[in-house]
């Protein structure tokens, strides 16, 4: 298992540096433009993998119906996105909350408690998986936002990377048993500290920004966040008893098992690019 997680990751990374540090231009009309369409791509189809996999593990009883339209308003919104219509995103996003309730009020002849909980897992599903995703677009429109994604990976794979091995080697204190037994304090520190050498080798190498305190202040928290974003996943799949969100990533499980604490980590650096 643990050799699989590191061939995945081999195979993965080039993928993603073409992917992230690609800037292809496309003639259109005698017009250059740039063409950032397959990394959107692929996060839209993340985005999908990820919705697919958070209603099999929470709700496996949600009408197709709901679970398509869910699809479609996410494809909207790359859209929107991509294409710099950004004041039309929060009339996509209420999509999310309309069609669902606007469903079960048509199509169920008596009510019924369960809807509620169908409707919350519909609607959360896009909140916690897709939303996050869909900033990075706003993230990588930015200047030089392509280097901030790669600094958000660096240090979120650098926190996931160092806790498994500082957990391992010196783990005695459970961080949270009840939910991820694994998991120690020693760890968390562990993937704390490797999280702030790699952020800083990062950006004394890519120069996109110096090393002072607000940023050091951004990679503890990134760093926490990513954290509790991979706890949040292992308690919905715990509550759910299942071990792994999906099997697409040998050694990793689902996409949700990859992205965890990626989702988490998201919106506190678009916060941050956005109040610099």
């Amino acid at each position: 298992m643990h050799i699989k997680r590191w061939l995945t990751g081999i195979i993965a990374i080039p993928v993603l540096i073409v992917l992230i540090g690609a800037n292809l231009r496309w003639p259109f009309f005698g017009v250059l433009f740039l063409a950032r369409w397959p990394f959107y791509g692929v996060l839209f189809l993340a985005s999908i993998a990820g919705l697919v996999e958070f209603y099999r593990m929470t709700a496996p009883g949600l009408p197709k119906a709901v679970e398509w339209s869910s699809f479609f308003i996410t494809l909207l919104l790359f859209l929107v996105f991509a294409l710099r219509q950004f004041l039309l995103a929060p009339a996509i996003i209420f999509l999310w909350a309309l069609l669902p309730m606007t469903f079960y009020m048509l199509t169920h002849s008596s009510p019924d408690k369960r809807w509620t909980g169908d409707i919350s897992k519909a609607v959360s599903g896009p909140i916690y998986v897709v939303l996050p995703l869909s900033m990075l677009v706003m993230i990588d429109i930015r200047p030089h936002g392509n280097i901030w994604i790669f600094f958000l990976l660096a240090v979120v794979f650098a926190t996931d990377t160092g806790a498994f091995y500082f957990g391992r080697i010196f783990g005695k204190h459970k961080l949270y048993k009840a939910i991820s037994p694994n998991k120690t304090w020693e760890g968390s520190f562990g993937g704390l500290f490797s999280s702030i050498v790699v952020a800083y080798l990062f950006l004394r190498i890519s120069g996109i920004h110096g090393f002072d305190l607000p940023v050091l202040i951004l990679v503890i928290i990134l760093s926490l966040f990513s954290q509790v974003g991979d706890l949040a996943e292992s308690m919905l799949k715990r509550n759910h008893g299942i071990k792994d969100s999906g099997k697409i990533l040998p050694g990793h499980g689902g996409v949700l098992d990859r992205i965890d604490g990626l989702l988490f980590a998201i919106p506190v650096l678009y916060i941050f690019l956005n109040w610099i």
